[in-house]
C-alpha cells in the first residue's frame, strides 16, 4: 500500500485500491482505510448475488455511500449516490443481486 501522511502527521492519504483486500466471504472484499480515533473507513465490494455473512449490530453509527451497483437493506434498493446512516443500536444485512462497491465509514460509540 502506497501510503502518505504530511510532515505534521495532520493527513493521510492512500489509493483505495492499493490498500490490501481482505475477503470476508467468498464474494465479499473489504479494505479497511486509515481510522482515526475519531472514525474508520472501509471499502467494501460485493460481488453479484452475495449478502453479508451475519447481521451488524452498531454500537456507534454507520454511514455508507453507494458508489457503485445496487444494496439491497431488507426489502429497500440503494444505488449509486445514495447515502445511507445507520444509528447506534442499529442493525442490517446487506445484500446485492447486481454486485456493488460502498464506501463506509464507522463513528465508536460515545
Amino acid at each position: 500500500m502506497s501510503e502518505h501522511t504530511d510532515m505534521n502527521a495532520l493527513m493521510t492519504v492512500v489509493h483505495v485500491d492499493e490498500v490490501a483486500p481482505h475477503e470476508v466471504v467468498p464474494g465479499i472484499v473489504r479494505r479497511r482505510l486509515p481510522a482515526t480515533d475519531h472514525a474508520r473507513g472501509w471499502l467494501i465490494d460485493f460481488a453479484a448475488g452475495t449478502e453479508w455473512p451475519e447481521v451488524d449490530v452498531h454500537t456507534g453509527e454507520e454511514r455508507y455511500y453507494v458508489l457503485s451497483g445496487e444494496v439491497i437493506e431488507g426489502e429497500d434498493r440503494y444505488g449509486p449516490g445514495t447515502y445511507v446512516v445507520f444509528a447506534a443500536g442499529s442493525r442490517h444485512r446487506p445484500r446485492t443481486e447486481t454486485g456493488a462497491r460502498m464506501l463506509g465509514i464507522s463513528l465508536p460509540a460515545d
